[in-house]
């Protein structure tokens, strides 16, 4: 698969990639605003976190954000059971 050159990819998403971080910085507000302290609470953390991870200058930053908000592998969890 060929990747999209820079320029169309831009032309492509900006304004969706403009609204989305809009969004997560209106969150932010938000808790900053709310009454009480979200410190400490490590979805915040996460949060804060992943902002970090957009401002870096390398690639593969959206499977390290998700491995941010996912929970890690438990050899116990119970195997699903198929539909039928």
């Amino acid at each position: 698969m060929t990747p999209l050159p820079a320029a169309s990819a831009l032309d492509q998403f900006f304004l969706d990639a403009r609204a989305r971080i809009l969004d997560v910085a209106a969150t932010l507000d938000r808790l900053d605003r709310g009454e009480g302290t979200s410190a400490g609470d490590p979805r915040v953390e996460k949060l804060r976190k992943a902002v970090l991870i957009l401002l870096e200058q390398s690639s593969g930053r959206a499977e390290r954000i998700q491995q941010i908000f996912s929970l890690e592998y438990n050899p116990t969890w119970p195997v699903p059971k198929p539909r039928y």
